[in-house]
């Protein structure tokens, strides 16, 4: 199973529903860094992404985006790859 790293803040529903689907294709651990509790992490995720919204998630060092990009991913059949399940 590869790194999923989410960037994430604790009144995120998007980041909760993007848990759930990733807990759904077998994923078991998610590094999630809360850009609330650690500003300047948030600034690495601005840097990292260009965006500044959350979740920001990655698979390996594939940037995927955020919940509706990882959902698109799920429907077109992507996902399951980049998880390795394809």
């Amino acid at each position: 199973m590869p790194k999923v790293v989410m960037y994430t803040s604790r009144l995120c529903s998007f980041c909760r529903m993007a848990e759930r689907l990733l807990n759904s294709k077998g994923v078991e651990q998610i590094e999630k860094i809360q850009v609330d509790v650690e500003p300047a992490r948030l600034a690495e995720m601005i840097a990292r992404t260009q965006r500044r919204t959350v979740p920001q998630i990655f698979i390996d060092d594939f940037h995927v985006g955020g919940f509706d990009d990882l959902a698109a991913l799920d429907r077109s059949g992507q996902l399951d790859g980049l998880l390795g399940a394809g």
